[in-house]
């Protein structure tokens, strides 16, 4: 999955003093990463002067971007709280997230521990790019929402964080370090929703930093096993966001960004396997399986990492109320997921075709896949009644037709604004009027969105927002397509060993984690070509390993592989192994694409692709 939300810092009430006490004063953080104790992190908490007789410690439910109930406070052990003598005062945990503290006046720090999620996986739902990772010595991913809470009334107090980690650590953010030393690290933020926008990675220093018009780029890589290097992303990525940066022109909203890449070893029995990323205003968090080899490693990373920061659109810069006054412990969802998350996604496809990174043919395939994807998900369902409602059934099942539908819809209002103002203008024309609008300072309310739109478009968008997006009915993809000359086709392509059509031709033992070939009354070219039968047991592939742990590693790379290849597969027949030789045969199969037919509208299909 691909993430989304915003940062915003009013300078003007940082310090403001509430009806809590909230004053000038700093909540201080240390987080020790010097004394890791089986697998988890101690956290000391001094607060600010509290005026309230109790005060309530919470950690967030939801943070920015994932759209889902997460619930961090599960995570945190041995809450203490003492007061400025050393002794203990009364803490009741009154829910998931939340301590409620008696004579608040009197606290004098906080103590906890902090335990990880990446090797605990399998008991919970956290999207890996949003969850911690504690290994002592090797890695510390540091999603500052997993470590530090926030005082009810205090979110707008200075935070000053210092994390004590060993000599051989080197944390990877786009904070600024306040600390000269090897071993200690201070970071100072405004308030508590900028902590949780910036994310650090701690491990031995792997990271190389180039710059784009004034944008500082970092890239940090930890690979368990030196897989990958950060020097050997770099190249694609620096081509990639180069690309980017000339597709965005105006918008130029941080002087860096950091890209921290996780990659996870899916041989050990616990480690990360939620791979995707999360976006901030200033960095992204990936997790991408490390077994990949470097060119499917570079292009998994081109389409996630280019989504994510595209996110300095929308919705870091153009945001609704429910965005920019996040709620962390009873989050209120906005109604524009279409927007924030499929304009985003749009755009990670198309600015590739208009800096000529992938052909008009390879374009048409990916909008081609949405479509399929889309039309295989509820195309009834309202999409703002879907994202305001995105954190509870039934539309949370639907949560990932933002990436798909949500993509189609930026691309018909694209063409849509293309046809009237011939050519001309485009919805990134719009985006850029939105944001000068509203900006990162200037939230809208989720129901005069729609309206503004069609103030700067025209009335079409405006009836295609109501009838498509607010409304059930379903998009005619190929009315729209075919305004810039695009019609739909017949393409005999090569599909995927694994996969009939969005149908497995594998399963899986889930006592075992044993990968089997289900029987069919024809297999496919692939196995037939190797002698591969229904029941066979798939126990490595060109020398890899596979279970149930990296299957998705062997569907992705099988992606990759070409006609005629050589392939070793190795299979356990009968209780007996054996190993099959010979070349990979991809079988075929007859998909729906698309291309351009009608040659009075090229220069109408050139502005769109290329404009």
């Amino acid at each position: 999955m691909k993430k989304s939300i915003l940062l915003v810092v009013f300078t003007f009430c940082i310090y403001q003093i509430n009806v809590f006490g909230q004053s000038k004063e700093q909540i201080q953080v240390t987080v020790d990463l010097q004394s890791i104790v089986n697998d988890k992190v101690t956290v000391t908490v001094t607060p600010p002067r509290i005026k309230t007789p109790e005060i309530i410690y919470h950690f967030p439910k939801t943070v920015p971007g994932t759209y889902s109930a997460d619930n961090f406070g599960l995570y945190i052990e041995n809450f203490k709280v003492y007061d400025k003598i050393g002794a203990y005062l009364t803490a009741t945990k009154i829910d998931e997230n939340s301590w409620k503290i008696a004579d608040a006046t009197k606290i004098g720090s906080i103590s906890y521990q902090v335990n990880d999620t990446y090797d605990i996986e399998s008991t919970h739902e956290i999207f890996s790019p949003v969850g911690s990772n504690i290994d002592d010595g090797k890695n510390v991913m540091l999603n500052t929402h997993c470590y530090v809470g926030f005082f009810d009334g205090f979110t707008n107090t200075t935070y000053k964080m210092t994390v004590k980690h060993p000599e051989s650590f080197w944390g990877a953010t786009s904070l600024t370090d306040g600390d000269s030393s090897n071993n200690s690290d201070v970071f100072t933020v405004a308030r508590y929703a900028e902590l949780v926008e910036n994310p650090i990675m701690y491990s031995k220093p792997d990271y190389t930093t180039f710059t784009i018009n004034d944008m500082q780029i970092l890239i940090a890589v930890y690979s368990p096993n030196g897989t990958h290097t950060a020097e050997g992303i770099t190249p694609a990525m620096k081509t990639m966001m180069t690309a980017q940066k000339n597709f965005l022109g105006k918008f130029n909203s941080t002087k860096k960004y950091s890209i921290l890449v996780y990659l996870s070893d899916l041989q050990k029995e616990n480690d990360a396997h939620g791979f995707g990323a999360l976006e901030h205003p200033t960095a992204t968090t990936v997790v991408m399986p490390e077994a990949m080899g470097v060119e499917e490693l570079g292009e998994q990373l081109k389409d996630v990492v280019s989504h994510e920061f595209f996110h300095i659109v929308t919705p870091l810069t153009i945001h609704s109320k429910e965005i920019q006054d996040f709620d962390f412990t009873n989050p209120k969802m906005s109604e524009h997921l279409w927007m924030y998350e499929g304009v985003t996604e749009y755009f990670a496809n198309l600015f590739q075709i208009n800096q000529g990174l992938i052909s008009e043919v390879d374009f048409y395939t990916r909008i081609a896949a949405k479509i399929s994807n889309a039309n295989n998900m509820d195309d009834t369902m309202p999409f703002t009644k879907m994202s305001a409602n995105v954190l509870t059934k039934p539309y949370k099942d639907q949560y990932l037709n933002v990436y798909e539908k949500g993509a189609l819809i930026g691309m018909c209002i694209d063409i849509i604004i293309r046809e009237k103002s011939n050519g001309t203008r485009g919805i990134l024309d719009l985006m850029q009027k939105l944001s000068k609008e509203y900006g990162t300072e200037k939230a809208f309310n989720d129901g005069e969105l729609f309206a503004k739109i069609t103030s700067l478009t025209y009335p079409e968008v405006g009836q295609f927002l109501t009838t498509y997006v607010s409304g059930p009915t379903p998009i005619p993809y190929n009315e729209f397509l075919s305004k810039v000359g695009v019609s739909e086709k017949v393409i005999k392509g090569f599909g995927n060993p694994f996969l009939k059509g969005q149908v497995p031709t594998i399963t899986v033992n889930q006592q075992t984690k044993e990968i089997i070939v289900l029987p069919a009354e024809e297999m496919n070219v692939f196995y037939k070509e190797l002698g591969i039968q229904g029941g066979d047991i798939l126990a490595e592939v060109n020398a890899t390993k596979y279970t149930l742990d990296n299957i998705y590693d062997l569907i992705t790379s099988s992606q990759l592989w070409k006609d005629g290849d050589p392939i070793v597969v190795k299979i356990i027949r009968n209780g007996k192994e054996q190993v099959l030789t010979g070349k990979t045969k991809m079988p075929t199969e007859d998909n729906i694409g698309y291309e351009f037919t009608d040659a009075a509208k090229t220069n109408l299909k050139n502005s769109w692709l290329k404009g």
